[in-house]
């Protein structure tokens, strides 16, 4: 698969470490952007910064030639991992002023994968509603909302929760998190 990993200036920068850390890059062509302020919330969350696997492709936010702000070269699947709650309104509202909003602008018209991970407490009507215009127009939505069942002792487990759930959308195997047992007997 063509992946399209989009990191935004919300908190949460584990999210998208996490992702590409579980990511074959052997197995799929992963490609990454950032928003204006992704940085500046990388460096205040993630010691080591960024961590790009060998073989990630990285894109200006500013460059209209990338080759997924066209419907003419088709990725499979967007992730916009975390997703801040302006990202979120500007897609849902088909505001696309660069190249990351173009390229969800292009998922949503080519019906191909887009997956946004929203971390934001408490929301707003807005929000609601944003969600609701983006889930009528064929994205999903996975907010960072860890589960602990699998009694997580990291931080890197706890979002490994959600990630997993990412994962499990982009429909990559993956042994990140135990699955819910069936009932015992």
């Amino acid at each position: 698969m063509r992946i399209l990993v989009a990191i935004t200036g919300a908190s949460g920068s584990i999210y998208a470490q996490r992702l590409l850390d579980n990511l074959d890059t052997r197995a799929h062509e992963i490609h990454v952007i950032q928003s204006q302020y992704a940085a500046s919330v990388i460096k205040e969350e993630l010691p080591d910064l960024l961590r790009l696997p060998e073989g990630v492709t990285t894109h200006g936010l500013k460059s209209m030639n990338a080759p997924f702000v066209s419907g003419s070269n088709a990725f499979d699947a967007m992730v916009i991992i975390p997703c801040s709650m302006g990202t979120l309104g500007r897609v849902a509202h088909g505001l696309s002023s660069d190249a990351l909003l173009r390229a969800a602008d292009v998922m949503l018209k080519e019906r191909r994968k887009l997956i946004l991970v929203p971390r934001e407490t408490p929301m707003s009507l807005i929000h609601v509603r944003n969600f609701e215009l983006l889930l009528l127009a064929g994205a999903t939505l996975i907010p960072a909302n860890p589960s602990f069942y699998t009694r997580p002792q990291t931080i890197s487990q706890v979002a490994d929760t959600v990630v997993a759930r990412v994962l499990d959308h982009l429909e990559t195997p993956h042994q990140l998190v135990a699955r819910w047992r069936e009932e015992e007997e």
